[in-house]
Order: C-alpha cells, then sequence, then structure tokens
C-alpha cells in the first residue's frame, strides 16, 4: 500500500512540473505528513518531492489533496474542518485553485 502512495505521489509531482503548476516568484509547500512533500518553487521555476523553505506550507493528507484537485473537496470546508492547515502566507495559499486546476487528477 505504501509503494502505491509512492508512486502517486510522484505522478503528482511529475504532472505538477510537466503543467508549471507553481506561482511565479513564489514557493509553497504540500506536506503530505509520512507520504512526503511537493515544493511549488516558483523562484527557481520548478516543482519537487524535496523538501525545502517556502512562504507558505499548506498540511493535508494525500487523499484530501487528490480529492481537492478532482473538485470532490470544498477546500473552505475542508480548512473550517481542519482537513488543511495553512502556516504562512495565506494569501498565496488562496492562489492555488489556480495551481490545483492544471492537474486533472
Amino acid at each position: 500500500m505504501k509503494g502505491s502512495i509512492v508512486a502517486d505521489l510522484a505522478e503528482v509531482t511529475a504532472t505538477m512540473a510537466a503543467n508549471k503548476a507553481f506561482v511565479p516568484g513564489r514557493r509553497i509547500k504540500f506536506d503530505f505528513g509520512e507520504t512526503g512533500v511537493i515544493l511549488l518553487d516558483g523562484v527557481a521555476g520548478v516543482v519537487s518531492a524535496t523538501d525545502g523553505p517556502a512562504e507558505t506550507t499548506i498540511r493535508m493528507s494525500f487523499d484530501n489533496f487528490k480529492a481537492l484537485a478532482q473538485g470532490k473537496l470544498n477546500p473552505t470546508m475542508a480548512f473550517m474542518t481542519g482537513k488543511i492547515k495553512i502556516d504562512g502566507d495565506m494569501g498565496l495559499a488562496m492562489q492555488l485553485q489556480s495551481v490545483t486546476s492544471k492537474l486533472n487528477l
């Protein structure tokens, strides 16, 4: 099971990189706990699964991330119910709908 989660994370990271799914000039990190991280580095113009500093860190389960990207999870409700936790620039986190819309998961 853990192997399939890692493959899914790698696939999502590759899809985000191919679609340049980052905010130019800004760094945002998705922290999925034990599953791993995706760093959207709009300063360097890359997306990677390498942990690093970010202006905004969004913590959630990888399953909730996929549901969000598929439009099955309302981001406002997820935040209000604690399924998403945000550390850092809240305004930057709000720009992520444009990022997740590029995924087509």
